[in-house]
């Protein structure tokens, strides 16, 4: 039977009965009513300046642009798209109707907007898709181009009603183990090739010959030319904005991308309101929305559901990202539901530029792997700071409803020597989380820092978690403020803390705990 038990320090006994956390009661905020949006900001960033457009507009008919379902529309939509940006902007309007498609590129000072009713297909010919040199996963290498991109672009939007499908499950390779067994004949019915173990479906013999090859021990270089013939292994993220300033992503739906969907990196000025992004929960590397390196940055009144992580702030990987230098800061993450994903909230793991400045509140995560997830490890360097969570409510969370782990991916060697601190050690500090509810969960919390750099300054307030196979993990943390957490469980260890110092539980003070230690309850 499951036992309800809430924190008072480390006694044999429990002192009293803690509250219920408090759920912040916010009123829906308007994202135009700037006032509003920032007003209880706990740090100071600039207003995100949004993008405006002159009263001018074209449809993509009068380029030539047929929806039929069969005609390439890829000139008709670019060269409607160029002439409104040499005008000096305006409005490109995509009507309802299927819109078959290749690549688009969005230029500067141009609202791509599509009605209701209006849905974008891109084509799964990947020969219209040349490489380019770009990033993914925060190292800088050659992919796809993406079915939407821009570079250095100013003054750009996409809205509007309409949906932009990625043609993802002809790019995607997929895990025999992700699928029932209908899907999986249905899918092999469908084409592609399957590994000699059985076990994974690619989209075609030349992904197949990727997937071996870079597994390989035996490294090697491919060239441009051997990579033209397994480019879906290439496969390109959905939306790539790279370097560009004053982006609106407003009303549209995004779906069914070849990897991650929406990936804004090295941006500055960046809205998302009201955005819905699909991926099958069986995508690999199926991101919903993944914000690289960017500042001053609002994600409002948006819907996700993923294949891989939902929301997620990154800013590079390892040597690449140091090198980059370029933090994913000043970030208002407000009013956001999650449908699935391996997490709903997640910073990680690539973050070796640094992350600061980070606000997100009044969210709902439905069926995640993880609720609140962050996550790096030894080699990334970087530092991930001053980040603030504040009432969010979850459910049905197989994993851990908070989870700051620096061995991500890795095991922990018993006996192994302790690194010295280096510019590849990453660090976490000044996390707060406040007021979060979840009904069912593998663990409530995870905490688990580097011996040579524990997690600093961590402190959770307010934490209903019920319904939870296991309690609370604590471990290598310097400075962890634990307050009204409530965790109902049948581990009968429900807090387990070691190798932390200066601990403070529902007010009461432990310099240093080096042994383990379990609160349990008689």
């Amino acid at each position: 039977m499951n036992r309800l038990m809430k924190m008072a320090g480390f006694m044999p006994v429990i002192l009293g009965t803690l509250c219920a956390c408090q759920s912040a009661s916010t009123e829906r905020y308007d994202i135009v009513n700037k006032e509003d949006l920032y007003k209880n900001l706990p740090f100071e960033m600039p207003v995100v300046q949004h993008p405006s457009f002159p009263d001018y507009q074209v449809d993509i008919r009068d380029f030539g642009a047929k929806a039929d379902g069969e005609t390439l529309n890829t000139e008709a939509i670019n060269n409607a798209i160029r002439a409104v940006s040499e005008k000096g902007g305006g409005k490109v309007i995509i009507p309802e109707g299927l819109w078959l498609t290749g690549p688009i590129v969005l230029q500067s000072n141009v609202n791509l907007h599509a009605e209701r009713n209006a849905l974008v297909l891109f084509s799964d010919d990947a020969a219209l898709y040349p490489l380019v040199h770009t990033s993914f996963e925060g190292l800088d290498m050659l992919r796809c181009q993406s079915p939407i991109s821009a570079m250095k672009a100013e003054n750009i939007a996409i809205t509007g009603h309409g949906v932009f499908d990625g043609s993802g499950d002809s790019w995607r390779p997929v895990k025999r183990n992700k699928m029932t067994d209908g899907q999986w004949k249905a899918l092999l019915r469908s084409g592609g090739v399957v590994d000699d173990a059985g076990k994974v479906w690619y989209p075609d013999a030349g992904a197949l010959k990727a997937s071996v090859l870079t597994g390989s021990k035996e490294k090697r270089t491919v060239s441009a030319d051997e990579w033209e013939g397994m480019k879906r292994w290439l496969r390109p993220v959905l939306l790539s904005f790279v370097k560009s300033k004053r982006i609106l992503l407003e009303g549209v739906t995004f779906r069914n991308s070849p990897s991650w969907c929406l990936h804004p990196l090295s941006c500055e000025d960046l809205t998302l309101d009201g955005v819905k992004v699909f991926n099958p929960w069986y995508s690999q590397n199926g991101d919903a929305l993944d914000v690289e390196s960017c500042k001053n940055v609002v994600v409002a009144n948006c819907l996700f559901d993923a294949g891989d992580d939902a929301i997620c702030i990154k800013s590079g990987k390892d040597a690449d990202g140091r090198r980059r230098g370029e933090p994913c800061e000043n970030v208002i993450v407000k009013d956001n539901t999650v449908l699935h994903g391996h997490g709903g909230f997640v910073v990680g793991s690539e973050m070796s530029g640094g992350v600061r400045n980070v606000y997100v509140a009044d969210c709902t995560f439905i069926g995640t792997d993880v609720g609140l997830r962050f996550k790096s490890t030894r080699g990334r360097g970087g530092v991930v700071e001053n980040i603030y969570v504040d009432n969010i409510n979850m459910i049905n969370i197989p994993g851990d409803a908070l989870i700051a782990d620096l061995y991500y991916a890795v095991k922990e060697a018993p006996g192994a020597p302790v690194p010295a601190v280096t510019e590849e050690t990453p660090a976490f500090r000044n996390i707060h989380i406040s007021n979060v509810s979840c009904k069912g969960a593998g663990r409530a919390m995870f905490l688990n820092g580097l011996p040579e750099m524990p997690i600093e300054n961590f402190s959770v307030k307010n934490m209903k978690v019920t319904d939870a196979q296991k309690g609370a993990s604590i471990n290598k943390v310097a400075g962890i403020t634990l307050e009204n957490i409530e965790i109902e469980t049948a581990d009968d260890a429900y807090l387990q803390v070691e190798n932390a110092t200066d601990i403070v539980i529902d007010g009461k003070a432990y310099d240093k705990i080096s042994e383990r230690r379990l609160l349990t309850q008689n």
